[in-house]
């Protein structure tokens, strides 16, 4: 599966740092902007897979710059507003916007419904990843060892996928938590063992090989 590209447009920059630091971790690759004006040049000029576009911004604002934006590419649009008011909802989608979320949002939200409209714009992606024995089906969120079908939770099939995505790349705690949890997670510390501990269980009920390496003071890996 290729790359693909996200414009962030937010005039908060602690925002932008924030969902800069989650995409990437995710895979995919960044771009932002401060500003209205910025955003659209950046848009028009990288072609991006899909935008995150906040609203209330200096110059442009939301609104403005996801209509010139529509008129000269067919990309998703994900609103992003303080406002929790159904007729800036309606502005919002009535200029062409895909989705709307209103802030304070959830990490975990915004993420899914990043990976939503990818599928939905971008039908040609690979629906299945693979490493070894295993197969996870990206949109259903099946997951088969083998012949076999392990059911995962939504944390567990998350944590599964980065690590297949990175495959044979060692990714350190840091790096699965953010990712994961998000980077402002403030549960139980040992959380991500928790967890690699019950993908270990259910991946290898059957007696089947280890594929998740623990690498002492940095993380984990997938690796054969």
């Amino acid at each position: 599966m290729d790359e693909y590209k996200i414009a962030v447009v937010d005039d908060d920059a602690k925002i932008r740092a924030m969902l800069r630091r989650s995409l990437t971790y995710a895979g995919y690759k960044v771009i932002d902007a401060e500003d209205g004006l910025q955003g659209w040049e950046i848009v028009v000029k990288e072609k991006p897979q899909l935008v995150i576009l906040d609203i209330m911004l200096p110059g442009m604002d939301g609104y403005d710059v996801c209509r010139e934006v529509k008129k000269v590419l067919d990309v998703p649009i994900l609103m992003l507003t303080a406002k929790d008011d159904t007729k800036d909802k309606v502005k919002g989608l009535d200029c062409g916007a895909d989705d709307y979320l209103i802030k304070p949002f959830a990490l975990e939200e915004l993420m899914a419904r990043v990976r939503a409209l990818l599928r939905r714009f971008h039908q040609n992606s690979e629906e299945f990843i693979t490493f070894e024995d295993i197969k996870a089906n990206l949109d259903t969120h099946q997951v088969w060892r083998g012949e076999r079908e392990i059911e995962l939770t939504a944390k567990e099939f998350d944590l599964l996928i980065i690590l297949m995505k990175n495959s044979r790349k060692v990714l350190t705690r840091e790096r699965l938590m953010d990712t994961v949890w998000g980077y402002a997670y403030e549960g139980e510390s040992n959380v991500l063992e928790v967890y690699i501990g019950y993908l270990r269980n259910k991946l290898e009920e059957n007696g089947e090989a280890r594929v998740i390496r623990t690498v002492r003071g940095v993380g984990y890996v997938l690796k054969e």
